[in-house]
């Protein structure tokens, strides 16, 4: 059994879509930090997303118990193209009939230059099944982002990606999904200590 406890980022407070950019997070809530890292389990591997939001956060929650695995530019988020650091309006002005469809019938639909949700859930779950099959018995503390956590939500459920997207996945909240034998059941989503 294998337990994953995502966890997303600090808030970065952008008013943008936010994708590859590596922008910084706020981690100045010490008091919330302190909570969420009480909520984790205190011996685990721990790994993050490659980008800076996603790592210093996983500075700033790991304890004396935690075994930090590389960053990974695998559990990165989806990657948005020509519209990361535009704003909704901006991108729906650009491209109305393509920003639609991106969101109401996720799956194969991409940003100019980014990728789909098929394309970012393969990428993430690849990762996922790599290091359950490295650790099958450990806990795993992933810090990452809003749309990797939701495709592992959608994949515990065996939801659509529409379903998936109902789900709030909120700054510093944790996600626990439990793998057994190749089936995952998801557990708590977006619990903010």
């Amino acid at each position: 059994m294998t337990v994953w406890h995502w966890v997303r980022h600090g808030p970065t407070h952008e008013k943008t879509f936010v994708g590859w950019r590596d922008v910084p997070a706020d981690l100045s809530d010490i008091d919330r930090i302190a909570r969420l890292r009480l909520h984790l389990p205190d011996r685990s591997l721990m790994v993050s997303s490659d980008l800076r939001r996603a790592s210093d956060t996983a500075d700033a929650l790991q304890g004396t118990g935690h075994t930090r695995l590389p960053n990974s530019d695998q559990i990165r988020e989806f990657n948005f193209g020509v519209w990361d650091g535009m704003h909704f309006s901006a991108i729906s002005e650009r491209d109305p009939e393509l920003s639609r469809a991106y969101w109401e019938k996720p799956g194969d639909v991409a940003p100019p230059e980014g990728e789909s949700w098929n394309a970012a859930a393969a990428r993430v779950n690849g990762f996922v099944d790599q290091v359950n099959a490295s650790h099958p018995t450990s806990e795993i503390v992933a810090i990452a982002h809003i749309g990797v956590i939701l495709t592992q939500v959608q994949r515990g459920l065996g939801v659509s990606a529409y379903d998936a997207l109902s789900h709030s996945i909120d700054n510093l909240s944790a996600t626990s999904i439990v793998w057994t034998g190749g089936s995952a059941k998801v557990g708590q989503i977006n619990h903010c200590p």
